[in-house]
């Protein structure tokens, strides 16, 4: 098993109130390159969970981390202008990823739980994962 040091947490960059799938995700990311959807775990706008990648395959989510992280997608993040970052989780999203998050953190408990933007000069996941999953 390769080491995780990182949990990643991401949005879609999608527009508030709209519903998109793993199948959506894997067709955008395949035509930028990738071999499939780059995540390994997707949380849906009603708080279902859905696999992306296995766990014990590499992402395609985060340059420079792919090999030590999970990646973990909620659908949304932008305002319903498409434009604007924006935290857009549903209740069900907010309860899905801190559930998610604690299963993870169970299995990989040296990991820490960062979001996109402390990686990259992103907005994503256009919230602060690392202070509020700090209690995790």
């Amino acid at each position: 098993m390769r080491p995780i040091k990182y949990l990643i947490v991401h949005c879609s960059a999608t527009p508030a109130g709209l519903d998109f799938t793993v199948s959506d995700i894997a067709r955008w990311h395949r035509e930028r390159g990738f071999r499939t959807v780059g995540y390994h775990y997707i949380v849906y706008r009603d708080g279902s969970v859905h696999p992306g990648r296995a766990e014990s395959d590499i992402g395609a989510h985060c340059l420079g981390h792919n090999t030590d992280s999970i990646g973990i997608c909620y659908i949304g993040g932008l305002d319903a202008d498409g434009r604007t970052p924006a935290d857009t989780r549903t209740p069900e999203q907010r309860a899905a990823l801190r559930a998610l998050l604690t299963e993870l953190r169970a299995k990989y408990p040296q990991a820490q739980i960062r979001g996109h933007r402390d990686f990259a000069p992103k907005a994503c996941p256009s919230f602060d994962a690392t202070n509020e999953y700090k209690d995790l």
